[in-house]
């Protein structure tokens, strides 16, 4: 599974941690950026070229950091066919996929740790779209408000 990867400032340590925790798990990771500390950056421009690579299939999912998480959620969210949540513990990094078909997570690189965060990463990539009657209606309802 190819994973796209992106942070601003905020998270640049804890992205660098889960690009080398997904390597080491034999994922293919695409890094978008930030590739270095700069006080300045804005998280709008590594986070919607990650969502729009999620969007597109060029990634099969996307992890993307900030400093809390909420920014990058946002950013994500307002591109087409992305389904970005923060997330701060497992049973939604799983739930969010098997029920709601979420294919990208947000999480802040100044609020959780690195042990914490390979655990929602394991539960996000561990976890498939069950695609139920119910999941499917619902996901349609909210797909036709992109329309």
């Amino acid at each position: 599974m190819k994973i796209g990867i992106a942070t601003d400032h905020g998270g640049i340590e804890l992205k660098q941690q889960l690009q080398k925790y997904l390597e080491e798990k034999g994922f293919s990771v695409k890094d978008f950026g930030a590739y270095e500390y700069d006080a300045t950056d804005d998280f709008p421009d590594f986070v919607v070229p990650l969502a729009r690579a999620v969007a597109t299939g060029d990634v099969a999912r996307g992890v993307a950091v900030c400093g809390s998480g909420v920014g990058a959620s946002i950013a994500a969210n307002k591109i087409n066919g992305v389904r970005a949540c923060l997330i701060t513990e497992t049973y939604s990094a799983r739930q969010g996929v098997e029920h709601d078909d979420m294919n990208m997570i947000c999480v802040g690189g100044r609020v959780i740790g690195i042990a914490l965060a390979q655990e929602l990463l394991d539960n996000f990539l561990g976890a498939e779209y069950q695609g139920l009657p119910r999941q499917l209606r619902r996901m349609g309802k909210v797909a036709d408000l992109e329309k």
